[in-house]
């Protein structure tokens, strides 16, 4: 973490997509960093919200040194409907990039699965715009016809989308649309809720498929220090010397076979 500091940054656009959902890009010399499945500690501006909120990276530009959040409002009063509140030249706190990120030489040469759902939709973007394989399938998961980003995706894979009320695409879920569509891959990206990624996971446990998730969790410190979120793991983690892993610092991307979720 020596190379990792509070830093305070500016707003160049704010936008919102859909209903609860915004955009921002901030500029950072995270950027330089920053990579696919990462994630900024983003520091509201009221003294009475003392902890950051852990907010996926959607995009990188390293020329402009600029990076993109997009993030769902919790509530009323929440960090996240503060940060939906401030508009361009305004500057907020970050502290990042944090955690690691996914394994883009997994894919060379094969066929891919990028799955995203709810608000773990906006990290796979970069990741689709970064990734070097010989077949990009991108499926995505949103609850009805709010399709934030889809434009995006569109420009970088084959994009299947699943919805819940079946207003766009498949009918369901993500593994609903894999079904619907015949699709094959040989590693499989994912982000997304916990039921979603549990059902990722038997699926290439199923299929004998190599398999990278990102858990999404509540996140205090956001380095490692804690161990306010962790997951079982089937090895033993040095820091705690028992059989978890801090999804901050040894995650937010795992090996699905290496995680009990």
């Amino acid at each position: 973490m020596a190379d990792r500091k509070v830093e305070t940054v500016k707003i160049i656009s704010q936008e919102c997509l859909a209903e609860g959902i915004y955009s921002m890009w901030i500029e950072t010399e995270a950027a330089g960093m920053a990579k696919p499945g990462q994630f900024l500690s983003i520091y509201t501006n009221d003294a009475g919200k003392l902890l950051p909120r852990p907010i996926s990276i959607c995009e990188i530009d390293k020329v402009s040194r600029r990076l993109r959040v997009v993030y769902r409002v919790t509530g009323e009063n929440t960090g996240t409907e503060q940060f939906s509140r401030m508009k361009e030249g305004e500057s907020l706190k970050i502290l990042g990039p944090l955690g690691n990120g996914f394994p883009l030489e997994r894919a060379k040469g094969k066929r891919v699965f990028l799955m995203g759902g709810g608000i773990g939709v906006p990290p796979i973007l970069e990741l689709a715009k970064q990734m070097d394989c010989i077949e990009k399938q991108l499926i995505i998961g949103y609850r009805d016809h709010h399709t934030f980003l889809k434009e995006e995706f569109e420009k970088n894979g084959r994009l299947f989308i699943s919805t819940e009320d079946g207003s766009v695409g498949t009918k369901g879920n993500v593994m609903d649309a894999i079904r619907e569509n015949a699709l094959r891959a040989d590693v499989i990206f994912a982000c997304g809720p916990t039921p979603m990624l549990r059902a990722i996971k038997e699926f290439a446990a199923e299929k004998s498929i190599e398999c990278y998730i990102s858990l999404e969790e509540r996140m205090a410190c956001g380095i490692g220090a804690c161990l306010g979120c962790v997951c079982q793991s089937k090895e033993r983690d040095a820091h705690s010397n028992v059989k978890n892993k801090r999804i901050c610092k040894d995650g937010p991307v795992f090996l699905a076979a290496e995680v009990e979720i």
